[in-house]
């Protein structure tokens, strides 16, 4: 470890201190072999050199991640190592190969979950962080290599987290292993799972630990010949029986018992249980609860942990169920009974426990009774009944509560066993060993000796046995022998310490302690006392055993970790593992299954007496079939540490974790490195560090090994070794060439102090000088400026004189002034105030006035207008009067009655008219108006009813008349008809005015209305205007919200288009018989078809293609020949597709071609057709080839424009099926559909071929109705898209991986080239060079597939998207891999990527915006990251400074990571303060209260970044009417649509 010259003046050193183990001090004087020490906490200790250590004071602050890199590898190295790794949350680390982890008593989600599972996947042993994960892909890659079996032995006391451990182990390996399940369950599922279920009945607290495991556990996972798990099998050692019936407090019984407390209220009534304090088995302890633990939730866990592993409901039933019994059994309590040494039960309590125990256990009470308070004893002559003593009764009880609780224990471990399956044909398997730890207690019984014993046995499997001193040092340091052979240096085997006494103290035969504790349990009048004294005299000259003065029973061991004492007094009880007859009698006729299950029925020829079996026997049996199964595999080791026994995070106790590496044999590793080649250097680091011993080694051109040796040799140094890369030195070698270099160092500081002395006081003596030249001048220039300062006040007090009168004057003018602008606004305000009073009075006067003759106007005109009305009426009345009169005479003459019903007749008319057209004003203003109308209609209509009969009257009078003037003499007489007729017309004359005025009244209601309906109006105006900001607020969100609905829409009537028609496709597959139309022409020109019999949708797409001029007559032709016309153009569309037709301009061809060709069949509106299938498929057969970025991108482009054209032309029918009546209509026939082709274009397209004219065609995209087959091709061409897409993003991201790799490996192969001195330039050029180099490779592979795009006229929209991910792709494996690997988070490495970094920014500098986009944007991670390690003076900036100014995009765990993590190869500078450091670990707790994910390391995004929608609005009008079609098809008549035409 180090030897006393190493030791000066000044070195820094450790120390023992009995309060924190060791302590860092300076060495003040040296006096023979003593040394006096200051050390830090102030104190001066005097010690022994011997017992002294050097400290590396060149040590990383953040310790190093593998303990045998340290410069001095001794014991308060690898403390402080451990303690500074710890205080930054970093619990994992290296050994060798052995992996050390610390309890951090925290969840630390950052450093697990599969993000990190995928890191560590196949990386190499020591490439990235410590890691539990590490240890398993190790142990799971040699088994794959070699096809050998591996271990994992997972080792620590309790509390130090092994379980926690253990699943880890298991989850990575079912990460690695795991295949899919059969009925939803897995292998490594079901493995996972059992921990729940073996932790809640074999986990209980101790004193140290929540969640002990209070049993050993060894899982073994089988794997097939391909690696995938194939099997599993778990087995169990020495459960803690006692604890069922005697728990000590603070401590707890098992976990199900508490949570069957927990469970359910209608469980908890089921099986008659309440509160845990109310139960024996458990108040012993005050201890019911744990911190932060729901016992609900963990019930409910457990049960679902049951239903995976494979445990039926009716088992869980009754496992809980005979759980439950073993807590009504501990409340049976006794008493003594009528007879002598007899027991009853005490009290009703004890009954009702005593009956509830039966029932749970379906059993009979008064069996139970006996069997607990009774036993059997079988003579040659009789059998005997002998009742217990209350006592003996309890020891009965507590051993049936034992029994049974170890029975169903055993039958949980053999059910999940039996669940998960054993593979038989694996041949290999990975064992994960989770064993209790070293324990020593106040108190330690027979448990505490067998998990001693076993932790002795391991021990010795992990240091040495005699036989198998190379076995081991195969197996605990392969790495030094691999590195060791590698390197080709002289290396030999280490004796080492041997604890095979002590195993041969407890297990040896005949005279072990097991031995002879088995002895005294056959013997029935043997005590603890006989049995202690049995030991006393057997062991008392054994090394390793030792009596207790003070005691006559306990006895001490002497373990490899410590001296234990152990009480014997429940020894020999304890050892004992038999069932009592009455017992096994009892639960083996049980009526529950499982019960009688639990203890199946014994050998007759032990069913009658109790049979011994030994526990300690049966332990040492399954111990060594458990170290048998070690020796036959590979083993890794796992050393878990309790930093503290308060189970609280951040507290790190020295000695406890000290006496904890001892126990664990991690010092006795350590030891052994150090009596090999503990300290390591490589060629360049050691040249780094000591080239300034030998400067003339550095000046020759040399290489670093001879560099190295020269620097050896002049020190003197004996017993290294050099390898191929790197310098080997024994213990003690580093501290010596360390105090040579302090020394030199230290040399040279004193001639730097002297030569500074000298210019320092030179300095100041050229200083004085000049400062007294200085002062003389100043004091000269002193007596100057006073004489001038006087001359100056002189003439200041004259200017100021001046300018006090001026000011006095001023004031006086300015105080006048504003005395008179005073007056002048007073006397101004009067006037004007009386002025506004006048013209106020004048316009109230003339308000009045109006008012007031408006008033006499309205007055005026109200009394003549109803002055006039009255006129108007009498006027008419009299004018009506001479009328009648008028008429009356008329009435003598023959024609007088039909021009008087002619009057009648135009006089009815008007007034009709008159009479609707106030109908119609009123009916607008109101609707309550509406049955006074109807009232006037019908006495209108009888009116006219009345003048219909008038006139018929007059017709048979007229014909009368003509009769009698036939008939009559010359002399006419009056008639009474004509007297009838008067008095008629009379009437009619009156109800005539008696409508007049009723439409009067109704025309002045019409006007009150009217007016109430002008204030309404005014009312609503109003509102209006109070609504408009309203109106102008709901615009904005108007618009951007018709946007999403129009899409809505559209996707909603696709979709249903899409669902109808995929359920009506299948019932018109075939329709029989032909169909035949006959056209004829009508007068006006059109065609007029007549469908005779309904064609089938393929036969109305066939027709539909083809176009006929129209004639007087169409020939009858058969189907078929237009179907294979058809098809044939099918066919060569398809067959010229599949050929590469090139771009017009910026337009792929073929995309083109396809859109016209379906536009022209009109294929987007039928309802069946094989064209889009046909399509997909060639587009599908083109990019089998995926490696083929070329013909990738020409499809890209193809599918991109095409799936443009269709966007922005297809749209689903309104209503899915589009109602029969369409399907009924004319164009559904063959003859229609080619009449409609006659008479227009396509719905929604402008094309004009008919006429021969050619109106831009397609240049106008508005819409078509699509039917379902159109709208399905649409959605696979958008799927293709995207995996055309996915394909060459990902084939870019494969090229530049292994690039990424070299730029990421570069700094660490490139520093080894580098060393100090002028003639190793040339080197570092070269190497910066290589380095460039394959940044520049990145650069050329993008600057290559940016081209082929390009060539391929692929949207820019899509290259950007390309070109983001790519680089957020970079983005994650630079910063990943920054935040894994330590070597890449130094400054040196810093440089090299944000050279690199240049090199990609200048790349997306001449790709243009255009086509890199955001890109650049994308590297902010790593930038922020790169420029974070490469500044200078990190520990003066501020966590505020750090975390928005240099590094905003960071997280606070990602920067803590960094923090931790850097280190200065090249200028030596430390990272930030510890006050930051501290700062980040408090955020980094809240944020972990927070739930929110604590994750560093970033994901990598494979998503599709675009919609439809997207590339739509991204691309621009795309114009195909001047599109050449290719030559295939150029000639062929069918695709004559395609030639351009001009305008």
């Amino acid at each position: 470890m180090g030897t006393p010259v190493n030791i000066i003046v000044g070195s820094h050193v450790w120390i023992e201190d009995p309060e924190v183990s060791w302590i860092d001090g300076q060495v003040l004087k040296i006096n023979g072999k003593d040394a006096e020490i200051e050390t830090t906490n102030g104190k001066k200790v005097v010690a022994n050199l011997s017992k002294i250590y050097p400290k590396d004071m060149e040590a990383p602050p953040g310790g190093v991640d593998d303990m045998t890199k340290l410069s001095y590898l001794h014991e308060p190295g690898v403390l402080q190592n451990l303690k500074a790794r710890y205080e930054l949350n970093e619990i994992y680390t290296y050994t060798g190969n052995i992996l050390i982890a610390i309890n951090p008593f925290q969840r630390l989600p950052h450093i697990y979950g599969a993000h990190m599972m995928q890191q560590y996947k196949g990386a190499p042993f020591g490439e990235l962080s410590p890691h539990v994960f590490a240890v398993a892909d190790v142990a799971y890659r040699a088994m794959i290599n070699e096809g050998k079996s591996n271990s994992i032995l997972v080792s620590g006391e309790s509390g130090a987290g092994k379980t926690e451990t253990t699943k880890m182990l298991m989850q990575y390996l079912a990460f690695l292993g795991g295949r899919a399940g059969t009925e939803g369950r897995t292998v490594e599922q079901q493995v996972l799972e059992s921990n729940p279920v073996l932790e809640a009945f074999g986990n209980a607290k101790t004193v140290r630990n929540n969640n002990s495991s209070r049993f050993g556990k060894f899982v073994e996972i089988q794997f097939d010949k391909s690696g995938r798990i194939s099997g599993a099998a778990i087995r169990t050692y020495l459960l803690e029986r006692s604890r069922v019936c005697q728990i000590n407090d603070p401590e707890r019984n098992y976990h199900c018992f508490y949570l069957l407390c927990a469970a359910p209220q209608e469980e908890i009534e089921k099986y008659k249980l309440g509160n845990p304090r109310s139960f024996h088995y458990l108040n012993q302890s005050k201890c019911y609860e744990l911190a932060d633990v729901s016992d609900a939730r963990e019930y409910l866990a457990t049960r679902r942990a049951m239903d995976i592993v494979g445990i039926s409901q009716k088992d869980q039933e009754a496992i809980f169920r005979v759980v439950a019994s073993i807590l009504h059994i501990g409340n049976i309590d006794f008493a003594k009974g009528k007879e002598i040494d007899s027991s009853v039960p005490k009290d009703d309590k004890a009954k009702f426990h005593l009956k509830t125990t039966a029932e749970l256990l379906m059993c009979d009470a008064d069996a139970l009774e006996d069997a607990l308070c009774k036993r059997v004893m079988i003579t040659p002559e009789e059998v005997i009944k002998r009742s217990l003593d209350p006592q003996s009764a309890l020891v009965s009880r507590d051993g049936l509560a034992k029994t049974i609780y170890s029975r169903l224990f055993d039958w949980l471990v053999d059910k999940i066993n039996n669940s998960i399956g054993q593979d038989p044909k694996s041949k290999s398997l990975i064992g994960v060993l989770d064993i209790y730890g070293f324990e020593s207690f106040k108190s330690n019984s027979f448990e505490q000796f067998c998990i001693n014993f076993t932790n002795e046995k391991l021990q010795q499997h992990f240091n040495q046995a005699k036989s198998r001193t190379n076995y081991i040092l195969q197996h605990v340091f392969k790495m030094e022998q691999e590195e060791y052979t590698k390197e080709q240096i002289n290396w030999s085997y280490i004796e080492f310490v041997d604890n095979q006494d002590v195993l041969d103290l407890i297990e040896k035969k005949p005279g072990g302690i097991i031995a002879l504790l088995d002895e005294a349990c056959m013997f029935p009048k043997s005590t603890h006392e006989t049995f202690a004294n049995k030991l006393y005299q057997t062991f008392k000259n054994h090394k390793r055993f030792i009596k207790p003065k003070l005691s006559r029973t306990d006895f001490t061991i002497a373990h490899y970790a410590g001296e234990v004492l152990y009480q014997s007094d429940q020894f020999l009880d304890k050892n004992k593992d038999y069932v009592v007859p009455e017992h096994q009698d009892l639960l083996s006729a049980s009526k529950c299954p499982f019960v009688s299950g639990l203890f199946p029925p014994l050998p007759e020829e032990t069913s009658k007496s109790s049979k011994f079996s030994s526990i300690g026997s049966r332990f040492k049996l399954q111990l060594q079939q458990l170290m048998e199964t070690l020796n036959s595999t590979e083993p890794h080791y796992i050393r878990c540490v309790k930093p503290n026994n308060l189970l609280k995070p951040a507290i790190f106790e020295n000695i406890n974790i000290m006496q904890q590496l001892r126990c664990g044999g991690v010092l006795e590793a350590i030891r052994i490195s150090c009596a090999g080649y503990p300290t390591r250097r490589a060629f360049f680091e050691f040249i780094n560090r000591f080239g300034l011993l030998a400067p003339e080694a550095m000046e020759a051109n040399c290489d670093e090994k001879t560099g190295c040796q020269k620097i050896l040799e002049k020190m003197g140094l004996k017993g290294y070794q050099i390898g191929k890369t790197k310098v080997f030195l024994r213990a003690g070698q580093m501290a010596e060439l360390d105090a040579q270099r302090a020394q030199l160092l230290s040399n040279a500081a004193k001639v730097i102090q002297r030569r500074i002395r000298t210019h320092q006081a030179r300095k100041h003596y050229l200083a004085l000088r000049k400062k007294t030249i200085y002062v003389q001048s100043r004091w000269r220039g002193r007596l100057a400026c006073k004489l001038y300062e006087h001359l100056r006040r002189e003439a200041a007090a004259v200017k100021i004189q001046k300018s006090v009168r001026r000011y006095e004057a001023r004031k006086a003018y300015k105080e006048l002034h504003v005395s008179v602008l005073i007056l002048q606004t007073a006397l101004r305000a009067v006037a004007a105030r009386k002025e506004f009073r006048f013209r106020k009075q004048t316009k109230a006067s003339i308000i009045i006035q109006a008012r007031w003759r408006c008033h006499k106007a309205a007055l005026y005109y109200n009394r003549l207008k109803k002055g006039t009305i009255v006129t108007q009426c009498r006027w008419r009345g009299r004018v009506a009067r001479k009328e009648l009169r008028k008429l009356k005479m008329a009435a003598r003459e023959t024609g007088a009655l039909q021009e008087a019903k002619d009057k009648l007749e135009k006089r009815v008319e008007e007034l009709t008219w008159r009479l609707q057209l106030e109908k119609g004003l009123r009916t607008n203003l109101e609707e309550s108006k509406v049955q006074e109308i109807a009232k006037l209609q019908n006495s209108l209509q009888e009116m006219q009813s009345k003048v219909d009969e008038t006139n018929a009257l007059l017709i048979k009078e007229r014909e009368n008349a003509k009769k009698a003037v036939e008939e009559a003499p010359p002399v006419i007489k009056e008639t009474q008809v004509i007297v009838e007729d008067t008095q008629k017309i009379e009437t009619l004359t009156a109800e005539v005015e008696s409508l007049k005025t009723s439409l009067e009244s109704e025309k002045q209601k019409g006007d009150d209305f009217e007016k109430k309906y002008n204030e309404a109006q005014v009312c609503s105006e109003e509102r209006g205007k109070k609504l408009e900001d309203t109106e102008k607020k709901a615009r904005q969100l108007q618009e951007s919200l018709t946007r999403l609905e129009e899409k809505i829409t559209n996707l909603e009537s696709e979709n249903q288009v899409l669902r109808q028609q995929a359920v009506s496709m299948a019932p018109n597959k075939f329709l029989s018989g032909r169909s035949r139309s006959i056209v004829q022409r009508t007068e006006s020109g059109h065609i007029v078809a007549e469908a005779k019999t309904s064609l089938s949708n393929q036969e109305m797409h066939s027709t539909s293609m083809h176009r006929r001029e129209p004639s007087d007559g169409l020939d009858d032709k058969p189907q078929k020949s237009l179907n294979e016309k058809q098809q044939e153009n099918q066919e060569l569309l398809i067959r010229c597709i599949a050929q590469h037709l090139g771009f017009a301009g910026n337009r792929p061809i073929a995309a083109c071609i396809i859109y016209k060709c379906l536009l022209h069949w009109r294929s987007f509106e039928v309802e069946r057709t094989s064209v889009f299938d046909r399509i997909i498929q060639t587009i599908g057969h083109a990019i089998e080839t995926q490696d083929n970025n070329d013909v990738l991108a020409y499809w890209l482009s193809n599918a991109s424009t095409l799936l443009l054209l269709l966007q922005r032309t297809l749209k689903a029918s309104g209503a899915a099926g589009m109602a029969p009546q369409r399907r009924r209509s004319s164009s559904a026939t063959l003859f229609g559909r080619m009449t409609q082709s006659f008479r227009g274009t396509p719905t929604g397209v402008n094309l004009s071929l008919i006429n021969g004219s050619t109106s831009r065609g397609v240049d106008t995209l508005r819409q078509v109705e699509a039917k379902y087959p159109a709208l399905l091709f649409k959605q696979q061409l958008t799927a293709y898209v995207e995996k055309i897409y996915g394909m060459i993003r990902d084939n870019l991201k494969k090229e530049i991986s292994p690039l990424l790799g070299l730029c990421i490996q570069a700094p660490r192969t490139s520093r080894a080239s580098l060393v100090k001195g002028s003639s190793r330039s040339v080197a570092n050029t070269e190497a910066q060079r290589a380095l460039i180099a394959h940044w520049q490779g990145i650069v050329k592979s993008l600057g290559n597939f940016l081209n082929t795009l390009k060539a391929n006229h692929v949207p820019p929209f899509l290259v950007r998207k390309v070109f983001t991910q790519i680089f957020s792709f970079i983005n994650v494996q630079l910063f990943n891999s920054l935040l894994l690997r330590r070597e890449c988070c130094s400054f040196s490495n810093g440089e090299y990527v944000k050279a690199g970094l240049a090199e990609l920014e200048h790349w997306c500098y001449k790709a243009t915006d255009e086509y890199a986009g955001s890109a650049w944007d994308e590297l902010k991670h790593i930038r922020q990251a790169i420029g974070f390690l490469v500044i200078h003076q990190k520990p003066k900036k501020t966590l505020d400074e750090i975390s928005h100014d240099l590094c905003p995009v960071l997280s606070i765990q990602q920067l803590y990571r960094i923090s931790t993590m850097y280190w200065d190869d090249k200028y030596g500078t430390h990272s930030v303060s510890s006050d930051v450091i501290s700062n980040m670990r408090v955020l980094m707790t809240e944020d972990s209260n927070n739930a929110v994910s604590n994750s560093f390391l970033l994901d990598d995004d494979s998503s599709i970044p675009f919609s439809v929608d997207d590339i739509s609005k991204s691309m621009e009008q795309i114009d195909i009417s001047d599109i050449e079609p290719p030559p295939l098809i150029r000639e062929n008549s069918g695709f004559s649509f395609l030639l351009p035409r001009p305008d």
